[in-house]
């Protein structure tokens, strides 16, 4: 398999509509002090991690949660045992190696302090691929907030009336958002751990177009009575020539959303002038949408335009 090697920068965005992308503790959709709608990178490598593990199961993923027989979480500890061997008797190149092997890994790259009976590991990936924080782009940010009942009652409520009556909870959600997570890809961010892991596995191209997969579908795929509603909208896909250091900015803050008669429309603003400036530093620029129901505006130049759902060209 040909070693991915370029690097790329690009967005993809998360549609949410009467839903909850990534709820706080509090189940309320995530908010900054100023009333911004949000959610964290790590709901969206969440859902890219769930949907590789499903339908692509030969692929180890580590960073996942598992129960033991007692429906308890694994410990860390526990969790390298069962995917990748014995922790006891792996040195601290092998332990590398092996956490290379693991497709979560090798994207998102790897914090792994854990303990064992007899010996405690200390390592640190830095992944290639990083995801920050999304940002609402659409002007309204509205959260609502309903009561629904339970059909059972709690007989340790606080009087008479309330053991004997059915439940009620609360659940919230955002009437209408577009989350807009910018990413970038380093493949040289695995090259000093690999030599320490002794030539351990690299990017390669097939585990891109897996990223790229599940970056355009893994919301989707992750359906739940809170994510019912939310589906992934578009991918921006922005690959730099081989050998290229240009850096782009952060594509967030460049990107507005609004209705225009039903249809979605998806403003690329100042990005367009951003990468032009660029264009002969950049190999390819890819989108990946629905042309149903979103329109999109300002795109830059020279971009090839596929179905997000099928990624047939357009």
């Amino acid at each position: 398999m040909n070693e991915f090697t370029n690097r790329v920068f690009g967005c993809a965005i998360v549609k949410a509509i009467n839903a909850n992308y990534n709820a706080d503790f509090t189940h309320q959709p995530r908010t900054l002090p100023d009333g911004t709608v949000y959610a964290t990178d790590k709901a969206f490598k969440y859902s890219i991690r769930h949907y590789l593990k499903n339908h692509y199961p030969e692929e180890k993923i580590l960073f996942y949660k598992r129960l033991n027989k007692d429906m308890n979480p694994f410990t860390l500890a526990e969790t390298y045992d069962a995917v990748l061997g014995s922790l006891e008797s792996d040195s601290k190149p092998v332990v590398l190696k092996n956490l290379l092997s693991c497709l979560d890994v090798r994207f998102f790259g790897a914090t792994f302090a854990a303990k064992g009976k007899s010996k405690k590991v200390n390592v640190s990936v830095h992944g290639p691929v990083q995801v920050n924080h999304a940002m609402n782009r659409f002007p309204s940010g509205e959260i609502y907030s309903e009561q629904i009942m339970s059909p059972f009652r709690n007989p340790e409520a606080e009087g008479r009336e309330e053991r004997e009556a059915s439940t009620l909870g609360q659940q919230s959600k955002l009437r209408e958002g577009h989350y807009v997570h910018h990413f970038s890809i380093n493949p040289q961010n695995l090259s000093a751990v690999r030599r320490l892991a002794e030539n351990g596995p690299r990017l390669t191209d097939e585990d891109i177009t897996k990223l790229k997969e599940a970056m355009r579908s893994g919301v989707t795929y992750y359906d739940s009575a809170s994510k019912a509603g939310t589906d992934n909208e578009l991918l921006l896909w922005v690959q730099l020539k081989e050998g290229s250091r240009k850096v782009l900015p952060v594509f967030t803050e460049f990107i507005s959303v609004s209705r225009d008669n039903g249809n979605v429309v998806i403003d690329f603003g100042e990005i367009r002038q951003v990468i032009n400036n660029v264009s002969e530093q950049i190999d390819r620029i890819e989108v990946y949408y629905n042309p149903e129901n979103t329109r999109l505006e300002g795109l830059p130049d020279n971009v090839h335009k596929y179905h997000l759902t099928t990624a047939k060209a357009l």
